[in-house]
């Protein structure tokens, strides 16, 4: 980590997608821990609420559904209202979707779009022009492992990770002149509601109980377990505090992905 970067960042305003839960939240609580203020979004007011009150200083909650394209600038507004132009955005937001191909519908196919990599790109989008007149900004997307390979039955979901992961390869090539660096995180399997949901999938279509099922995607994973969600927050926080990494999907899948 380059100290100098780490202590431009102090009393900087962060803006986290999806941080009422699981790794948005382990990152809104990384990037508060570290002196920012953090704009936390996501559709649920409860769980944000208590995100909020686990945040080790000044957090603003924004219930929003990140896909609703007319939310993005009340969004950034209220935030600028606030405390002034989003400095690091995390993109976090998303959702996944297993189902054979021919069993993958229209709708399933638009939802991983819309959520996955289209909200990214309206919130990057909104960013960028505020970044670009400071010269500086971190934008951070949390993609997946399906940002990088593709696997069977996860094909829409897989589509719209390798998508935004295309975004966050052009626009780092784009802003890096302005002071903005572009990346993303690419988490294996977390211990996250996502995840949790993805086991009672599995023991749900096979002859699996949710024990054995949770096994079968911790031995996916060398280290031979879950990725933890403070560990994602770890890797974002590494993009957040580096100046000179830009472009990159940083795999954190306990090597799983080499």
């Amino acid at each position: 980590m380059d100290a100098r970067e780490a202590g431009r960042t102090a009393g900087r305003v962060a803006l986290v997608t999806g941080a009422g839960r699981g790794i948005g939240r382990a990152i809104a609580h990384r990037l508060s821990q570290e002196g920012l203020r953090v704009a936390l979004v996501a559709r649920n007011e409860a769980q944000l609420e208590d995100a909020a009150a686990e945040c080790a200083g000044e957090a603003l909650v924004l219930p929003a559904d990140v896909t609703e394209p007319h939310r993005v600038d009340h969004v950034f507004a209220e935030v600028e209202a606030a405390w002034g132009p989003v400095e690091v955005l995390v993109a976090n937001a998303g959702a996944g979707h297993s189902a054979p191909l021919e069993r993958t519908t229209d709708a399933d196919w638009q939802r991983m779009l819309d959520l996955n990599l289209t909200a990214p790109f309206r919130y990057l989008r909104r960013a960028v022009p505020a970044m670009r007149a400071a010269g500086w900004g971190r934008i951070v997307v949390v993609a997946s492992v399906a940002a990088r390979v593709g696997e069977p039955y996860i094909a829409a979901y897989t589509a719209s990770k390798h998508g935004v992961l295309g975004l966050v390869r052009s626009a780092a090539a784009e802003l890096a002149r302005d002071g903005i660096t572009v990346n993303a995180v690419c988490p294996g399997y977390v211990d996250t509601p996502m995840t949790d949901g993805t086991v009672a999938h599995i023991a749900a279509v096979s002859r699996h109980d949710e024990a054995a099922a949770r096994q079968l995607l911790e031995r996916k994973q060398p280290i031979g377990r879950l990725i933890m969600p403070d560990e994602v927050a770890g890797a974002v926080w590494f993009c957040v505090t580096s100046g000179a990494v830009a472009g990159q999907a940083i795999t954190v899948d306990g090597g799983a992905v080499q």
